[in-house]
């Protein structure tokens, strides 16, 4: 089974994307324009690529564009506060709800973050775009096996409505919009080898859901969109996602078998040799040309050691020889906060310097690596960082502990060298 151009062009209409009659010649005059009045010269320019799940979704449809409708909710201010104090030129949100106006990513950026908080200068990026996510729309089937059909479980993507635990991009530097690809139904079975859940009670394998099921089952859980940025007259693919974590089922894996082949597809779809069975919502197959210049970024929710995802699913990104790992971001609040919460944290392999996420210690899992920016070795490291600040930094107070001010995930940022005009 595979998406019609018909069928799937339906997301075209709730993208939202400002500035969208603009044509790719005078994008590509905005973008140049910006790069002057940044002060670019003819060599390299940099520009900051960041994730950030920020927790932002609710429990109910239209809840968050009603949140976001005042500048009032206490939650979003100190998100944009983050994003303020951090200042990324192209972010990615994780966990934003979708709505198909676009009016929740309209409304955080006219309440908040076109608004100081506590002596942080605004930011405003001119270009976003929302897509519809898999999340909560039904399937049809009964995906958890527990004898009944309805409900998060049973969604294409775990959620109450359609939408929730979306995405958003924000950028400074133009989205080319008509280049825009999203897989969201590109089905599980179609990828070869896919680690399809085995159901542990039965003989035959892989067979945890059914032929009929398989027939429509979705790999991504919310979406996996490449969002191309023009930046200094150069494009950067934005690869952007948040795979499902890999627990919440039982012994047949199923969240996670399908966490690790979510990341599998971007490790796939940057290598041509391996990226021809990809095909996007429009029908058109294939990944990246050689050469392109890419950064991946989201919630992978999978740490390289610790943790249960799949052993070595974030390493098919981490080890991927397109991708550019000479720099690790990381925090001084990591390691604290790994030392004065203790439990698993204190059996990790993985270093508490790199962790982006601050989860339940006892039991769980502890603090994990779960967010990542990973930019294309054509494309050069110059920095990077997670914002977790230790306790005696002013700004703890955006990342807390439990129950936190904004989110159980930090913000993770990397500066990037973009070859300039020559």
């Amino acid at each position: 089974m595979r998406p019609g151009p018909t069928s799937t062009r339906r997301w075209r209409t709730a993208a939202v994307v400002l500035l969208a009659g603009l044509s790719l010649l005078a994008i590509e005059g905005a973008a140049m324009a910006a790069g002057s009045a940044a002060g670019s010269t003819d060599g390299e320019r940099s520009a900051r690529f960041a994730t950030f799940n920020a927790s932002l979704n609710r429990a109910v449809e239209g809840e968050l564009v009603a949140d976001l409708s005042t500048p009032d909710d206490v939650q979003a201010q100190a998100v944009a506060e983050v994003i303020q104090r951090v200042r990324p030129d192209v972010l990615l949100i994780n966990e934003f709800d979708f709505d198909a106006e676009g009016l929740a990513a309209r409304l955080f950026q006219q309440n908040y973050l076109s608004v100081g908080h506590n002596g942080a200068a605004p930011i405003a990026y001119r270009y976003r775009l929302v897509a519809p996510s898999n999340t909560g729309i039904p399937s049809g089937f009964d995906l958890d096996n527990n004898g009944a059909v309805g409900g998060p479980n049973d969604a294409f993507g775990f959620g109450a409505f359609p939408g929730q635990f979306g995405m958003a991009v924000y950028s400074r530097y133009p989205i080319l919009r008509h280049h825009v690809r999203t897989f969201q139904q590109f089905l599980w079975t179609d990828m070869p080898g896919a680690l399809l859940p085995d159901d542990p009670a039965t003989p035959a394998p892989a067979d945890w859901y059914s032929a009929e099921e398989l027939a429509v089952f979705r790999l991504s859980s919310k979406s996996h969109w490449d969002v191309p940025v023009l930046v200094g007259g150069k494009v950067i693919h934005a690869l952007v996602s948040h795979p499902t974590p890999p627990v919440f089922d039982g012994p047949e894996d199923r969240n996670g078998t399908r966490n690790h082949d979510e990341i599998r597809l971007w490790a796939d779809y940057v290598l041509s040799s391996r990226s021809g069975y990809i095909y996007d919502d429009d029908g058109t197959r294939g990944g990246l040309k050689p050469g392109a210049r890419f950064v991946i970024m989201g919630d992978q929710n999978a740490d390289p050691f610790d943790g249960d995802s799949v052993p070595g699913a974030p390493q098919q990104l981490l080890d991927n020889p397109r991708v550019n790992t000479s720099l690790t971001p990381t925090s001084p609040g990591g390691p604290e906060q790994a030392v004065l919460q203790g439990g698993a944290n204190l059996t990790h392999r993985g270093d508490p310097a790199f962790d982006t996420a601050d989860f339940v210690d006892v039991p769980g899992p502890g603090n994990l690596r779960a967010d990542y920016v990973l930019p294309s070795k054509n494309l050069r490291m110059l920095a990077g960082g997670v914002f977790w600040p230790a306790s005696t930094d002013p700004l703890f107070r955006l990342v807390g502990v439990f129950p936190f001010p904004t989110s159980d995930h930090r913000l993770v940022w990397v500066d990037v060298g973009v070859p300039g005009q020559h």
